[in-house]
């Protein structure tokens, strides 16, 4: 007998479709336990691809639309949908807001923690006014050192200082006598914080 050809192997005929081909190939190995007969089914399978192969590069076998043009059957993609920025705050509270570092925020909150302590431990309203001289000094400081714009951060400190004497003495009265504290310390404790929020999240 005359030795089988690739195609007789795999018991498909010559114009059969590559699906056809792949399903005999599959049939045949769960059918088969001898690791040589696999191979040779293998062997047998990819001569039929490469013959395959070799008849469409020279035109005798039509490749068929749907491999020819796969994109076409593809489903198209939905187009990305770019939700809308929510922060879309005026330009120029973006320029006024900053996000600070996690070490600044560290130096400014520790800069500010001692120097409120040094208010619970002022004896006179004088030794407070210096401890809070030294608080602007250094809110100036920290402000300028981000956009070196002395003019800017000596505002900022200003703005600060008013805001914070204003919410000290709007919640003085619920907030302060329920603590023990002074009011002229109250208000110095609620500037210190207020001036801790202002040079760390504004430039």
């Amino acid at each position: 007998m005359s030795e089988q050809t690739p195609y007789e192997m795999l018991q498909v005929s010559e114009d059969a479709t590559f699906e056809e081909v792949q399903a005999a190939r599959d049939l045949l190995i769960a059918a088969t336990q001898e690791e040589k007969q696999r191979q040779a089914i293998e062997t047998a399978y990819d001569a039929v691809l490469m013959d395959r192969l070799r008849l469409r590069q020279e035109g005798k076998i039509k490749v068929p639309e749907r491999i020819r043009f796969a994109e076409r059957l593809t489903e198209p993609r939905p187009p990305k949908v770019s939700l809308p920025n929510i922060n879309q705050s005026p330009a120029w509270l973006q320029r006024l807001l900053d996000t600070p570092d996690p070490r600044g925020i560290m130096i400014s909150g520790g800069v500010y923690s001692v120097l409120a302590a040094l208010c619970l431990y002022a004896k006179s309203t004088d030794a407070l006014s210096v401890v809070l001289a030294i608080a602007v000094g250094f809110n100036i400081f920290w402000l300028n050192r981000k956009e070196r714009k002395l003019g800017r951060a000596f505002l900022l400190t200003l703005i600060a200082l008013v805001l914070g004497v204003a919410i000290a003495t709007a919640i003085l009265q619920g907030v302060a006598a329920p603590l023990g504290l002074g009011p002229e310390l109250f208000v110095g404790l609620v500037v210190m914080f207020v001036f801790w929020l202002v040079s760390g999240f504004l430039r």
